[in-house]
């Protein structure tokens, strides 16, 4: 937590304010410990809560409804004790919704995970993964994929207008673009 926010709780305490400023959901992480890099963006996703600073996450990652795990409690109620170990996210990766990454897991630099892949085991620098509960395979390098999806872009439909932003005419227009091609670019 930031020297600033500390100071500030600590004032709103003392002049006895019961609504304190809330923190992001990144912000939470930073303070249970858990490393993260630069440009880091994250939807409905959990980290660890036990074991923030075992997680350490690179710049430019993205996370989707991802689950991170520092730990293994298996063996908890049997030997009083869990696993632990650490995780390691590089730099510019993508997670995809619904994947699980488990504890001892090191995902390298330029990475894109699949959408429920279970992360059990390391993930090599420059890889594209896709993977359910019996491990990942490999579908290309990174820099292969994106390279085809620069590809596609020359052939299928743009959308230049934030889904946000979108009217009702525009999703209705976009849709028709969509059933014609099968798939396109969104901002």
């Amino acid at each position: 937590m930031s020297k600033v926010k500390e100071i500030l709780r600590f004032i709103l305490y003392c002049l006895g304010i019961k609504r304190v400023p809330a923190l992001s959901q990144i912000e939470q992480w930073k303070a249970r410990g858990v490393k993260i890099g630069k440009n880091f963006d994250a939807y409905d996703s959990v980290i660890d809560y036990c074991f923030g600073p075992l997680v350490s996450i690179g710049d430019n990652v993205t996370i989707s409804g991802t689950t991170i795990l520092a730990h293994d409690g298996s063996t908890k109620k049997i030997m009083g004790y869990s696993k632990v170990a650490p995780v390691k996210i590089g730099n510019d990766v993508f997670v995809g919704y619904g994947s699980i990454i488990l504890p001892r897991v090191t995902i390298g630099n330029k990475v894109i995970v699949g959408a429920g892949t279970v992360c059990s085991k390391d993930i090599p620098d420059n890889s594209v993964v896709v993977g359910g509960r019996t491990g990942y395979r490999i579908l290309c390098t990174y820099d292969e994929y994106v390279e085809r999806q620069r590809r596609r872009m020359e052939i299928l439909p743009i959308s230049n207008v934030c889904f946000k932003d979108k009217t009702e005419r525009d999703w209705d227009d976009w849709m028709k673009q969509l059933e014609k091609n099968r798939s396109g670019f969104d901002l």
